[in-house]
């Protein structure tokens, strides 16, 4: 899963024991998972700072929790640290943190959200446009969905939808029934065509 090198665990270490609170360690979990803004974050967590459905690792001398449902998204993820000549930088790479790989337990958001961004917001990308999941709808078969950038507003968008984005989606997800488009396609200024 998620590898901290050496250099690292000893990085975090010593900032760990500048820490007033006793027992302070390092916390992980990522923000907006599986979407184009997600974030890898680290920090401290004080004693009773860490949520119930936190998972406590340790590497070496140094314990970490992590946030469960971040765990897929940590995936070869690495924490390194690089000395350099003004002290040195720590890193944190997690190439699932943004897209996650999908399996027979990922719910219906996620799948959709890693086809959105896996394989139709590429295509999308050539015009500068894009889409993403704002909710479900009737039960969890319709999935809702707001285009930006050079597809809001673009004459194209109806064509866009109906045979590119919900066909690719009914097709990959089979509980899915269609998709609806709550984009204000007013708003011409960035469209494509």
């Amino acid at each position: 899963m998620l590898v901290i090198t050496t250099s690292a665990q000893e990085y975090l270490l010593d900032l760990l024991k500048k820490q007033e609170a006793t027992g302070t360690v390092v916390r992980i979990y990522v923000t907006y998972p599986g979407t184009p803004r997600a974030e890898t974050c680290l920090v401290y967590c004080k004693p009773g700072e860490e949520t119930a459905t936190d998972i406590a690792y340790g590497f070496g001398d140094l314990k970490v929790w992590i946030d469960k449902q971040s765990v897929p998204y940590l995936k070869d993820a690495e924490i390194d640290y690089q000395k350099n000549d003004t002290g040195g930088q720590l890193t944190i790479k997690a190439p699932n943190a943004r897209i996650s790989n999908i399996d027979e337990n990922s719910s219906i958001m996620e799948q959709i959200n890693y086809y959105l961004y896996a394989e139709i917001n590429p295509s999308l990308a050539a015009h500068g446009g894009m889409v993403s999941l704002v909710a479900m709808a009737d039960e969890d078969t319709i999935a809702v969905l707001r285009f930006g950038g050079g597809c809001q507003g673009c004459g194209m968008v109806d064509l866009t939808l109906k045979e590119g984005v919900e066909k690719t989606l009914v097709e990959k997800i089979p509980q899915l029934k269609g998709v609806r488009d709550v984009t204000d396609h007013q708003d011409r200024s960035q469209a494509y065509y």
